[in-house]
């Protein structure tokens, strides 16, 4: 049993790509990362090249995966709990994970993960991955109506996306090639009202059965209104409606309202994730 740590991508996934896609909803974000490295390329997420990591198991398979695009955290999927202790020890001795200084795994994986490596660590952040059951509408219903977002819009998005990362402490802002891409699949939608953007939300491709929602933004001078809500709903049904099964989507624990809203649209919790920081 070992993991295999490399600036490869297409070897991580000929050794495990069918352990991530075992596990479509709690890997959401892990597969939406390696989709966008894929038709982007190494580069999609900045500069510095991407390090991936793979557990090989008694069996001879591989039981699970990790990915680095720097400056964004260590992303764990689903792992063993043997996979997760030696990853620990791994963080100390692994040159290619040299640049590491915080992860984003589950949260029951964590305790486990922060005994195992040799650095204090604390947690910085706490979200909840939420699925889809039965989509209700918003009562009451917000004023205004969803669009698509086109071309014509990117320069709203880019501010947007980038007033989003950095409200939730996400390093980075979108590149516009993440952003046209995402409009050319229709993959933002714009809540207008009297003609005026005043929400957005957005969808990532279907990936296997699942599609995750995200970012869910308002600036702060239209909150309260229920454009949120409004935009989030119309969302989840393009999703479905560009063909997944699955809809899902995460809400920062420290943030009640979001975590009502999503439950009153029909979302159910799934897990929670945590990010672990070295301190």
């Amino acid at each position: 049993m070992a993991w295999t740590f490399s600036t490869d991508l297409a070897a991580c996934l000929a050794a495990a790509r069918p352990a991530v896609a075992a596990h479509p909803v709690v890997n959401t974000i892990l597969l939406s990362v390696i989709d966008a490295l894929e038709r982007r390329g190494p580069r999609a997420y900045g500069d510095t090249e991407p390090v991936f990591g793979w557990w090989t198991g008694a069996d001879g398979r591989a039981g699970g995966v990790v990915l680095h695009t720097p400056p964004r955290p260590l992303l764990l999927g689903v792992l063993p709990a043997e996979a997760v202790r030696a990853l620990g020890g791994a963080l100390s001795s692994e040159p290619l994970l040299a640049r590491v200084r915080s992860l984003t795994l589950r949260a029951a994986d964590a305790r486990t993960l922060a005994e195992a490596w040799a650095a204090p660590t604390r947690v910085a952040e706490e979200l909840r991955l939420y699925r889809l059951g039965k989509l209700k509408a918003p009562d009451p219903a917000p004023a205004g109506r969803a669009r698509r977002a086109t071309g014509a819009d990117l320069p709203l998005l880019a501010r947007w996306c980038a007033d989003f990362n950095r409200e939730c402490g996400i390093p980075g802002a979108p590149s516009e090639a993440s952003l046209r891409d995402r409009i050319a699949y229709g993959g933002f939608l714009v809540w207008e009202r009297d003609g005026r953007p005043v929400s957005l939300a957005g969808f990532f491709r279907p990936i296997g059965s699942a599609s995750r929602i995200g970012p869910v933004y308002t600036p702060p001078a239209e909150r309260r209104r229920g454009y949120a809500a409004g935009v989030a709903h119309a969302v989840s049904g393009a999703a479905y409606a560009a063909g997944a099964s699955e809809v899902l989507l995460f809400a920062d624990l420290a943030d009640p309202t979001a975590n009502g809203v999503y439950r009153r649209l029909g979302f159910t919790p799934v897990e929670d994730r945590v990010e672990l920081v070295r301190a």
